[in-house]
């Protein structure tokens, strides 16, 4: 198992920070592998060797319960892209700020646990406005950061 270097330890907002990054990284991960079940589970495949190797060419075919499922995945997916990826860059920047660590952790606590509702609101297509809210409370803690991030470099502009 490697172990952070001592440095990086000192620092516990970026630990944090590493910690949730991953459990997101994870989930969408998750969510790339439950496309791909989805496709196994009623053999309907995009590509026909997928459909040689899973059984024969009779399931290279279109069905539209795999479509209406996959397009809520790949939905999900792309706005996690468009959320997680800022998130990503906003929390590594802030991290070097020094902020407090408790409320460094309640920033990606709190944007965390917002995607994953987010995502687990589009596959159990959950009621509205769950997945609006889930998604508005995921961008407090990055408008935060973000704000902090341009008072802290608004001097060296």
């Amino acid at each position: 198992r490697a172990a952070p270097s001592p440095k990086m330890m000192e620092n516990t907002v970026f630990m944090s920070f590493a910690f949730y990054s991953t459990i997101l990284i994870l989930k969408m991960y998750v969510v790339a592998i439950i496309t791909g079940q989805v496709r196994l589970r009623k053999k309907a495949f995009a590509n026909p060797e997928d459909a040689l190797r899973n059984g024969g060419l009779q399931y290279y075919r279109d069905d539209p319960d795999v479509e209406r499922n996959l397009l809520s995945l790949s939905r999900a997916h792309r706005n996690d892209m468009e959320n997680i990826f800022p998130f990503l860059f906003l929390g590594a920047v802030y991290s070097l700020l020094d902020p407090s660590p408790a409320v460094a952790r309640i920033h990606f606590f709190i944007f965390c646990v917002g995607r994953i509702v987010h995502t687990i609101a589009y596959l159990l297509r959950l009621k509205a406005p769950t997945r609006s809210v889930a998604y508005g409370v995921a961008q407090l803690p990055c408008f935060s950061m973000a704000l902090q991030i341009l008072l802290a470099t608004t001097p060296y502009w």
